[in-house]
């Protein structure tokens, strides 16, 4: 126990950018989540889970119905997740990932942002170590000892369980996602989840100086303005 949602959701740079990028993107994730299981969402948890997702961040409608309907066609683009990791300014560790059909495409973009910022990239495995990929499910609550008993009945491993601010947040190794979510739809039926997703979390965080900070801004902007660049973690602290 002991670790703060907060702290942890504050070292997470998840892009966003202007509402196109953000339709763009969910678009590409809908259409791959549907493409490489079933489009239909009642059969697919994946692709139900982005949905709702997708719903929450206000994406609209025709939007997740025009990427679905794109991956029941024959053919189509042939998208595949890529990794990449380094070193970004001040020495943070950085994960950055992609969904592209064009890796050359994909890496010369990402590493423009890394060599023009004074960052490194490395190779895989080179911090993916220093970060815990956890599912994560947050919604209003404060019995933290009836999700946990939730959990323990549904024989789910859990990492941690925080209450606080009104907010019920498990954290679960990522395998158990749909695992935990089930168990939790059970024990508290008609839940909203505020947090749904499976995401890298740093094990140790890194304070950026007052000096670095305009460099590591410029970088987090350049990758957020990357095509194919769905999310990006981080172990950063920024100044305050």
């Amino acid at each position: 126990m002991g670790r703060s949602f907060e702290n942890r959701k504050a070292s997470i740079f998840k892009t966003a950018g202007q509402k196109s990028k953000i339709y763009s993107k969910y678009g590409t994730q809908l259409y791959v989540a549907a493409k490489n299981g079933v489009p239909d969402p009642e059969k697919n948890p994946a692709l139900r889970s982005l949905i709702e997702r997708a719903k929450r961040d206000q994406v609209p409608s025709h939007v997740i119905e025009k990427a679905i309907e794109k991956a029941k066609g024959v053919g189509g683009e042939n998208f595949v997740a890529v990794r990449y990791e380094g070193f970004g300014p001040g020495g943070c560790s950085v994960i950055v990932e992609c969904l592209t059909d064009n890796n050359n495409r994909t890496i010369t973009d990402v590493r423009n942002c890394f060599t023009k910022t004074g960052s490194k990239m490395g190779p895989p495995g080179s911090v993916s170590h220093l970060f815990d990929q956890l599912a994560i499910l947050s919604f209003q609550g404060s019995d933290g000892d009836r999700v946990l008993e939730a959990m323990l009945a549904a024989d789910v491993n859990v990492d941690d369980v925080e209450c606080a601010n009104g907010q019920v947040t498990l954290f679960a190794p990522a395998s158990e996602f749909f695992k935990a979510k089930t168990a939790l739809l059970q024990a508290f039926p008609g839940i909203d989840f505020q947090v749904q997703e499976i995401a890298f979390y740093p094990q140790t965080s890194k304070e950026i100086s007052a000096e670095d900070l305009p460099m590591f801004e410029k970088f987090m902007n350049m990758l957020n303005d990357c095509e194919d660049v769905q999310d990006v973690y981080h172990n950063a602290i920024l100044p305050s």
